[in-house]
C-alpha cells in the first residue's frame, strides 16, 4: 500500500515515473536481494504455470473494470479508430515480430508466431495510466482508443496464439479449417455472447440490491471481482475466449441503468482492487528475473525488444490512424507510441509454454525475450507517459468542445 500510494502522488504531482515503474524498481530490488541472499525462490521458468495465473487474474479483472468505465456508444462509427488499431495494427505487428523472430532469435515459424501473438496485444492493466476516467467522465478519442484496443486486443489475439502452437505441434495446413472455424468464429462469438449477457443480469441483479441498501459500498471492489471471475469462468467452460467475456459483461453492467449511483461506486472499488493486483503481480514478475534469464535473449532479444517500443508499433500504427479518426498529430503520435506491452504478454506466454509444444530452448528464448519487451516497456512508456499525456491535454485545451456521446445502446 506504500508503494501504491508513491506512486499515486507520483501521477498527481506529474513526475516522470509511473505507478509500474515503481512497482518494477520494488519487484527488481526484491529480486537482487533475492540473489545476494541465495534465498530459494520462484523461478521464471520453472514456475511459469504461477507466472500465467497470476497475470491472468489480473487481467481479468482489469478488463472487467475497464468496461464499467467506457460509455463509448456502440456503433461501429464510434469505434474505427479502435477497429483499425485492432484489425490491421495488431496483425501487422504479429507479422513483423514473427518475421524479426525468425531472423533475429532464429527461432521456428511455431514459436515465433507465438512470439508475435503474445508481444502484439497492448496490455490493459498498464494502459489505465494513459486511458479514460471514470464513468461519466470525457473519453477524449485519443485516450479511449487506447484504453479499448487494450481491452480487445488481449482476447483477439488468442488465435493467433493458437495458430503458432497448431504450426510448431503439427505443421502443414490440416489445421486451417478448424482453427478459422472454432479459434476464430466460435470462440470469437461466444465469448461476447457470454459476456454481455452475463453482465446484464449481473446488473439487473446488483443493482436493485444496491439500492435497497442490501449489498454493503464497501464491497464494491469484491463483487466486481466476483462478477469478472464469474463471467470468465463461464466462458472457459464453454471454451470460448474469458477475456473477451469480461469486457464486453463491464460493458453490458455500465449501460444497464446507466445513471445509477452504483456504476461510479463500482468502478471506483474494482479499481482499487485492480491497483493492488498491478502492484503485486508486477512485484512478483520482476522478482523472479535473474541476470542469467536476462542474458537468455541475446543482443538480438534486447533488439527485438526495443524495436518493438521504438519502431514497430508507431510505425504499423501511424499510418493506418487516419485524420477522419484521430484528428490532429498529437493525437496520432499518442495513439502509435503508447503501445504498452504487460501482464497480458505474460499470460499468453505462459499459456503457451505450459502446453509443452514448443521446444525447450525456444520456449526459453521466447519467455525471456517476452519478460525484457516487457520490461523495456514499463520503463520507456513510464518515463514518457506523463510528458505524453500533458501534450494531449495541452492540445484538447486548444480544441472547441466536442458534442457529448449519446447514451449507448
Amino acid at each position: 500500500m506504500v508503494a501504491a500510494g508513491i506512486a499515486a502522488r507520483a501521477n498527481e504531482d506529474g513526475r516522470w515515473w509511473s505507478s509500474a515503474m515503481v512497482y518494477t524498481a520494488l519487484g527488481l530490488m526484491a529480486a537482487a536481494a533475492i540473489s545476494l541472499l541465495d534465498i530459494r525462490w520462484l523461478g521464471a521458468e520453472r514456475d511459469i504455470a504461477v507466472l500465467e495465473h497470476v497475470a491472468e487474474a489480473a487481467v481479468v479483472v482489469t478488463l472487467y473494470a475497464t468496461g464499467l468505465q467506457i460509455d463509448r456508444e456502440l456503433r461501429l462509427v464510434s469505434w474505427r479508430t479502435v477497429v483499425l488499431l485492432l484489425g490491421v495494427v495488431m496483425p501487422l505487428t504479429i507479422g513483423v515480430i514473427t518475421l524479426l523472430g525468425m531472423g533475429l532469435l532464429g527461432l521456428s515459424l511455431g514459436a515465433a508466431v507465438v512470439l508475435g501473438a503474445a508481444l502484439a496485444p497492448t496490455d490493459p492493466v498498464l494502459a489505465g495510466d494513459v486511458g479514460v476516467g471514470p464513468p461519466g467522465s470525457a473519453e477524449p478519442e485519443a485516450r479511449f482508443s487506447l484504453t479499448a484496443e487494450a481491452s480487445f486486443n488481449d482476447g483477439l489475439a488468442f488465435p493467433f496464439l493458437l495458430a503458432g502452437l497448431a504450426i510448431a505441434a503439427d505443421g502443414g495446413s490440416g489445421w486451417i479449417g478448424s482453427w478459422l472455424l472454432v479459434d476464430v468464429v466460435y470462440k470469437i462469438v461466444v465469448g461476447v455472447a457470454v459476456g454481455a449477457v452475463m453482465g446484464h443480469y449481473a446488473a439487473r441483479l446488483a443493482l436493485p440490491l444496491r439500492s435497497r441498501a442490501r449489498l454493503g459500498a464497501d464491497l464494491d471492489g469484491w463483487l466486481a471481482v466476483a462478477v469478472a471471475l464469474a463471467v470468465y469462468g463461464a466462458a472457459q467452460t464453454v471454451s470460448s475466449y474469458g477475456f473477451l467475456a469480461a469486457i464486453c459483461a463491464g460493458l453490458a453492467f455500465r449501460r444497464y441503468e446507466r445513471d445509477h449511483e452504483h456504476h461510479l461506486e463500482m468502478h471506483a472499488g474494482a479499481k482499487r482492487i485492480v491497483q493492488l493486483l498491478e502492484l503485486g503481480t508486477i512485484v512478483l514478475v520482476m522478482s523472479m528475473l535473474t541476470l542469467t534469464g536476462l542474458q537468455v535473449p541475446g543482443w538480438s532479444g534486447w533488439l527485438l525488444a526495443l524495436l518493438l517500443v521504438f519502431v514497430v508499433r508507431p510505425f504499423a500504427a501511424l499510418p493506418v490512424l487516419r485524420t477522419r479518426c484521430l484528428s490532429t498529430r498529437e493525437e496520432r503520435g499518442f495513439v502509435a507510441f503508447f503501445g504498452v506491452r504487460g501482464l497480458g504478454s505474460i499470460y499468453y506466454v505462459g499459456a503457451a509454454l505450459g502446453t509443452g509444444i514448443l521446444a525447450p530452448d525456444e520456449a526459453r528464448t521466447v519467455l525471456w525475450t517476452a519478460l525484457a519487451a516487457v520490461l523495456v516497456s514499463i520503463l520507456v512508456h513510464g518515463v514518457s507517459a506523463n510528458a505524453g499525456i500533458r501534450a494531449l491535454e495541452h492540445q484538447e485545451s486548444l480544441e472547441p468542445p466536442r458534442a457529448p456521446e449519446p447514451a449507448p445502446v
